[in-house]
């Protein structure tokens, strides 16, 4: 598998041979979406709680009399049928949102999705991603130069000065190759990969 190299003004910096099994495998969009599903439940946060009828504020006393008024029977005002009464299924702050994926599947999903990038030219490798100085301008002028106008740079350490330049420009995002995931893969317009990156990319996913 041959994947496209650019240079920082933009020019084309040839091809580099990457492994098949990586960047050449087919699209599996059940498996990239079961990947994706289980991403982001696993980052939610259970920060919601609801109150079942014995939780909320009411009284126990008897709305009204069992028969005679022609209306239906009611113990008590924290029935989960009346307005301001109890949940019947609350959510709970210790709620486990949680999915297991193997690591096979993760790796495949991860790879099905890097050669998706590839297939449909939207996946980029540079010899190396760095600024002199730690500047949101000197950035935003490389990224623009590189013929991006909206990139995910995957490197293999994120260093001060790209972290402080990139933390304030919303179409570049920079992060270090174990950080790379589905999601911020699937939502990328454009992926620049450096040659360190890759290789260690290649090395993850064997």
């Amino acid at each position: 598998m041959e994947l496209k190299m650019v240079g920082t003004g933009g020019n084309s910096g040839g091809t580099i041979s990457a492994q098949d099994a990586i960047f050449g495998r087919e699209f599996n969009e059940a498996l990239v979406h079961q990947l994706v599903v289980a991403y982001q439940a696993n980052a939610r946060l259970a920060t919601r709680a609801q109150k079942d009828r014995g939780a909320v504020n009411h009284s126990t006393k008897k709305p009204w009399r069992q028969k005679g008024t022609g209306r239906a029977r009611a113990g008590m005002t924290s029935s989960p049928l009346w307005r301001g009464g109890g949940k019947i299924f609350p959510n709970s702050p210790d709620e486990n949102f949680t999915q297991k994926v193997n690591r096979r599947m993760y790796r495949a999903g991860l790879c099905a999705i890097l050669s998706q990038l590839a297939r449909e030219d939207r996946l980029r490798v540079v010899d190396e991603f760095r600024l002199e100085q730690p500047k949101t301008k000197l950035l935003a002028k490389k990224v623009k130069d590189m013929g991006f106008d909206e990139v995910l740079v995957i490197t293999d350490e994120v260093d001060e000065k790209l972290h402080l330049s990139s933390r304030n420009l919303a179409n570049v995002a920079v992060i270090a190759v174990r950080h790379a995931n589905p999601v911020a893969l699937v939502r990328s317009k454009n992926v620049l990969l450096t040659k360190a990156a890759m290789a260690k990319l290649e090395e993850m996913l064997k």
